[in-house]
């Protein structure tokens, strides 16, 4: 088991941000986990990443129990984690293969020294995910998508048992997104890849690879399970508490708002 989260539940002051969360991610699963903005999407992943411990309920990660054990740093070199607060982080003056390399370290910029293996892996990451060409280059002087595929990159270099993707196609453009969604969707294939936890807010970002999804609402599990049996028309129109339409095309689902019969 990867994630097991048992009747979570976060306040933090007045404010209840995650309300008996069940949820469970087996090895090998790929899940969205897909919610509005102001969901408790946040507050869950910070909860996985053990940034805090809940108020109520039972959390184990990577088979370690929060409470039973210190595991903040144990959990975290074995999470690949790509968000924007953590690409707001990273130092101004490293060359984008930098920021690769310190993923072996946990770091936010290189300072150790590395070796001729840690090297060549990410010589191997970034020609996989086709950001070779740019490896010299500062990263912050790169495109929006250029930083994500070197975000991933970095997230990949720990070899993680668990990926969580954060929203990464945010500000990308159409040819820019369906780009980097192709790369994850490549990482998702691999045999003996990582799990997967891809958070957005937009339904047409779920990918095939991805068969498990978790709808959160008001920090409350709205529904979890298989993406195409909870992806529909239906489901969705009672998450929004409006009327919309869902499309799948190859394996991609596409959103609308129903039409009223006066439009």
């Amino acid at each position: 088991m990867m994630v097991e989260l048992e009747g979570v539940t976060r306040r933090r002051d007045d404010k209840l941000l995650l309300d008996g969360v069940d949820w469970q991610v087996q090895r090998g699963e790929h899940w969205v986990l897909y919610g509005l903005n102001g969901a408790g999407k946040t507050s869950l992943l910070d909860l996985i990443n053990a940034y805090f411990f809940p108020t109520q309920g039972k959390v184990t990660v990577l088979g370690l129990e929060f409470g039973k054990t210190y595991l903040a740093e144990k959990l975290r070199s074995r999470i690949g984690f790509v968000s924007a607060s953590v690409q707001q982080k990273l130092p101004t003056h490293d060359n984008a293969y930098e920021v690769v390399l310190s993923g072996a370290f946990a770091s936010l910029g290189l300072y150790q020294e590395t070796t001729e293996a840690i090297d060549q892996q990410g010589v191997d990451i970034l020609q996989e995910l086709g950001c070779l060409e740019y490896a010299n280059r500062h990263y912050h002087s790169l495109s929006q998508g250029e930083k994500q595929r070197v975000l991933i990159g970095r997230a990949l270099m720990a070899n993680p048992e668990l990926l969580i993707l954060d929203e990464p196609t945010a500000g990308l453009d159409f040819i820019a997104r369906e780009e980097l969604l192709e790369s994850i969707a490549a990482i998702a294939k691999k045999p003996n890849g990582p799990t997967i936890i891809y958070v957005t807010h937009h339904i047409e970002e779920i990918l095939p690879e991805f068969k498990k999804i978790l709808l959160l609402k008001a920090g409350r599990v709205f529904a979890s399970g298989d993406t195409q049996k909870l992806v529909t028309s239906e489901q969705l129109s009672a998450f929004f508490e409006l009327p919309v339409n869902v499309m799948w095309n190859d394996g991609r689902p596409l959103l609308s708002k129903a039409r009223s019969n006066n439009d």
